[in-house]
Parts: C-alpha cells; sequence; structure tokens
C-alpha cells in the first residue's frame, strides 16, 4: 500500500478569521493556485489515487477537490472525521485497512498529518518534519497497522513540486 499525504493548502490565518467556527476557515487564492501547480506536478509524477480521503473541513475539503478535480478523481473523493485536527488515528488506520485501497490521497491538518507519519515510520511521535501547507509525502507500507510499518519514500515541498512544470 502507498499512502500520500496532503497538508491543505494556504488557507486564511487564525488570527484573520472572525469567525468562531475553526472548520469554515477557506483556503486564500494564492493557497488555490499552489495547489493547482501541486495536482499537475502529482499528474507529471504519474500518481494516481484509488481512493483520496480528506478531513472535511473547508480549507482541507477544497484542498481535496482541488486536486481531485485536476486529476479527473471526483468520484474517489470522501470524507472523514478521523482526518480532523482531533481525529482518531486507530480508527483512522481500520479505515484505510477496509477500504482495501492500494494508493490513497490522505489530505489533512498539522500536527496531525505528521503525528500520522510519524507513528507509521518510527512508531512514536518523535520524528521531527518541516510538513509544508501544500506539501506532499509518500510512505511506502508493507502491512498496514497501528505502529511502525511504514518506509518514507520522499517529502515534497510546495516550491519543489512548482519546479516539475
Amino acid at each position: 500500500m502507498n499512502i500520500y499525504i496532503l497538508r491543505h493548502g494556504i488557507a486564511v490565518e487564525r488570527e484573520n478569521w472572525k469567525a468562531l467556527d475553526d472548520s469554515v476557515r477557506p483556503l486564500t487564492p494564492k493557497g488555490k493556485r499552489q495547489l493547482k501547480k501541486s495536482a499537475v506536478a502529482m499528474i507529471k509524477m504519474k500518481l494516481r489515487f484509488d481512493l483520496i480521503l480528506s478531513s472535511p473541513f473547508e480549507r482541507a475539503k477544497k484542498t481535496a477537490e482541488i486536486v481531485a478535480k485536476e486529476l479527473n478523481l471526483k468520484a474517489r473523493l470522501k470524507f472523514s472525521d478521523e482526518l480532523q485536527p482531533d481525529g482518531n488515528v486507530k480508527n483512522l488506520i481500520r479505515q484505510l485497512g477496509e477500504s482495501r485501497a492500494k494508493n490513497v490521497l490522505l489530505v489533512g491538518h498539522e500536527p496531525y498529518l505528521s503525528g500520522l507519519i510519524s507513528l507509521l515510520v518510527s512508531g512514536g511521535g518523535n520524528l521531527a518534519m518541516d510538513f509544508k501547507k501544500g506539501g506532499v509525502c509518500k510512505l511506502e507500507i508493507e502491512k498496514l497497522h497501528f505502529g511502525p510499518c511504514a518506509q518514507l519514500a520522499w517529502l515534497l515541498t510546495p516550491k519543489q513540486m512548482k519546479l516539475m512544470k
């Protein structure tokens, strides 16, 4: 199984967001443009996904929708509460196992995603990483389970993806 993890794009800053509900905080126009470029890079890398699973929070949802549209995979887009910032990793892993998908794209938030990567690669939360908004990584997994089971294949920043014109 290959799990690709995409952090949502650049969103309106929390301190500039007037609404009390952080779940509806949107992407900025720059964030949307950046994600379209990242999607082009995914096409050039010939990435295909059996399932795109996203947090239902607006900024992650829009990120997943942009990528799904650009890759012509809108029918494979689903949402999971387990990818919310306070989602349950054990439930997410169970959900992924039940999906039987071979190539999955997860879209969510920090620090949840770095914690997930750290858990699957090292078994704990000590793997330090700078996971940029709009960045994507690939984990290769023989048999998915809670704990160390993955190898970090690569981690790309949006700037690196932009270079893949």
